[in-house]
């Protein structure tokens, strides 16, 4: 007798997915472990507040009574991080089981609450990898939503307290694309860029951010006996919209930003349905001139929007500068229209 082969795929697919949850669950014991170790280390330090140095002395001494037994699990930095541990997270039940322990360690990196907050948020939202939540902490993602956006808002979208109604509320400027291994110094053609973003699909929708979904690449549009051809179309389904993206591997000009526009009109008046919001186009270039970009679209414009790309993961002082560059360009801009 012959048997479907899909009967043994299935049996497989229940196997993975009961190891991947057992996996999950003794993950989710052994940081909840590592919490009420922090939680007893934290009342034992407590007690003793008023002497010198005594949690450095309570660390130290855990360390040495429980590492001999239980290896290197239980090293002094690491009951310090148990500690840490349970001093953010206060309350239990605000440790997630979606969240592995090696996902806690690097968010007890974080400086802020609010940033600690933001990538618990998204990574729950998006069940993003270790990798993926390292990368997307490298990558500045939190400071890059705050350049055009408020604290209040960037957070709400990431619980899901509020739907985007703006695309500069998830559209990041600029975008770094280092996972495609393109080097700055080589000379590309725009043809070039866009395979490597095809080769590297999953990683372009993650940086990206929530809601995109591949389209098209290269759409055909037919205008009157001429052809045009749209380097990649994605559909965002929060904001109900299609978004364009043309790239540019030069610095942005007018011509670039009338193209796009052509581009989102056809797709307004041909592909969107009734119930669709206006598509939206993004300018992925280079280098920009953001007063270039203002004055070529009406003052009312929400749907083009141009990003420059970086084929390099930022250091933390080339962001500081970043964002000190865009703070400046920002009170310049504001200075320029109340002087006119």
């Amino acid at each position: 007798m012959i048997l479907d082969q899909s009967l043994i795929q299935d049996i497989k697919a229940i196997i993975f997915s009961s190891k991947e949850r057992a996996i999950r669950a003794v993950d989710h014991e052994r940081t909840l472990m590592y919490w009420y170790i922090g939680r007893r280390i934290f009342e034992e330090e407590q007690q003793g507040k008023d002497r010198a140095d005594y949690g450095n002395y309570l660390t130290k001494f855990i360390s040495e009574q429980l590492e001999p037994e239980f290896g290197s699990g239980f090293s002094k930095r690491q009951i310090e991080l148990f500690r840490q541990f349970y001093r953010t997270f206060p309350i239990a039940n605000t440790v997630y089981s979606q969240l592995s322990w090696s996902q806690y360690k690097i968010l007890l990196r974080l400086d802020s609450q609010d940033k600690i907050d933001f990538y618990i948020a998204e990574t729950v939202k998006n069940n993003w990898t270790v990798r993926q939540l390292e990368r997307q902490i490298h990558s500045s993602l939190w400071e890059r939503l705050l350049l055009s956006n408020n604290k209040e808002n960037v957070l709400a979208i990431a619980r899901n307290e509020k739907n985007p109604s703006d695309a500069k509320e998830i559209i990041k400027d600029p975008m770094y694309l280092e996972f495609l291994g393109l080097h700055r110094e080589a000379s590309y053609y725009e043809k070039d860029l866009e395979q490597a973003i095809i080769t590297h699909l999953h990683d372009f929708l993650l940086e990206l951010g929530n809601g995109f979904a591949f389209v098209a690449r290269q759409k055909r549009l037919h205008i009157e006996g001429d052809e045009f051809f749209i380097d990649l179309v994605f559909y965002n389904r929060l904001l109900q919209c299609f978004v364009i993206i043309e790239i540019k591997t030069h610095k942005l000009t007018h011509q670039d930003v009338g193209q796009l526009q052509m581009y989102v009109n056809y797709y307004d008046r041909y592909e969107k349905q009734d119930f669709e919001k206006p598509t939206i186009g993004i300018l992925l270039c280079a280098e920009k001139n953001n007063a270039v970009v203002k004055i070529s679209l009406p003052e009312d414009n929400k749907t083009i929007i141009a990003s420059e790309y970086k084929l390099y993961l930022p250091t933390e002082q080339q962001l500081i500068e970043e964002v000190k560059k865009e703070i400046e360009k920002r009170t310049q801009d504001q200075e320029n229209e109340l002087s006119d």
